[in-house]
């Protein structure tokens, strides 16, 4: 029997270097992402007061085409933080399809204006847009596997969560710091992994916060340009640094004693001395 593994956002970046990572691993994936073929992907500007969009690349078909290329098995479906009812069609799907679920890797972001703009500068049509799509349609999300992992005598939860989630920005947005449209969210969306611990670890729940540093995606070369990470002056991650470490939390026996922790995966591997895979 196959593990099967919900990854939100696994059109790019995090999401899709933790989705391979778990078919390395042994899982089906259900692959969900609003981009369904390449050439559709779009991301606004995190710093742009126009919303500016540029294209960038990825889409379920993508990985998709990569995950079978491996020989693993993936379910692709759309689905937006924005709109719950998509939410309800991926459990529905994964069911349908595979009859279970053993883990939720909560990584998908809303990713619309104003979330790095200075506290004076956003709409509060933004700021409600951003709660919604990065707190409380995430908790939507968690709350629809949890009683089918529950059922299962177990699970496996996992939120992307960030440093702005756990520390005050060390400057204004655009100077080394990011936006309260951002950062507010993102607090209470790493919450979410504490509480299911806490209540749920009994039904056989493991929850972590897996913070993956500042990462070098797809999107931010798009944005930012190839060295994005020496203009930010920061150690810059890999995806695949993330996905590797979620892929660890899934499958090792000892992953159980970090559960309900915030585990940083830039530097993971090393400081454990853990060879993986």
């Amino acid at each position: 029997m196959h593990k099967v593994a919900i990854v939100t956002g696994a059109t790019r970046g995090i999401g899709k270097a933790a989705a391979l990572s778990l078919v390395r691993a042994g899982f089906h994936v259900v692959v969900t992402g609003r981009t369904q073929r390449e050439g559709q992907g779009t991301a606004t500007m995190p710093f742009a007061a126009d919303g500016q969009q540029v294209a960038v690349p990825g889409s379920l078909e993508t990985t998709v085409e990569q995950i079978r290329a491996m020989g693993g098995q993936a379910l692709p479906v759309v689905m937006d933080v924005l709109d719950r009812s998509t939410m309800d069609a991926v459990v529905e799907q994964t069911l349908a399809t595979w009859g279970r679920i053993d883990l939720l890797l909560n990584n998908a972001l809303y990713q619309g204006p104003g979330l790095m703009f200075p506290f004076a500068e956003f709409t509060f049509e933004q700021f409600e847009k951003s709660v919604m799509g990065n707190l409380v349609n995430q908790a939507y999300l968690a709350r629809l596997v949890l009683p089918v992992m529950i059922r299962q005598g177990g699970g496996i939860y996992v939120s992307l969560s960030s440093n702005a989630a756990v520390s005050a920005p060390p400057a204004p947005p655009g100077k080394g710091g990011w936006g309260f449209v951002y950062g507010a969210p993102k607090s209470g969306f790493h919450r979410i992994a504490e509480f299911i611990h806490v209540e749920h670890a009994k039904d056989g729940i493991l929850a972590f916060n897996v913070e993956p540093g500042f990462t070098v995606t797809e999107a931010t070369v798009v944005m930012f340009g190839p060295d994005s990470a020496a203009d930010f002056n920061r150690h810059a991650s890999r995806p695949e640094t993330t996905g590797d470490v979620i892929a660890w939390l899934a499958t090792r026996p000892e992953a159980r004693d970090l559960a309900g922790t915030l585990i940083s995966s830039p530097d993971f591997f090393k400081t454990r001395g853990i060879v993986f895979p």
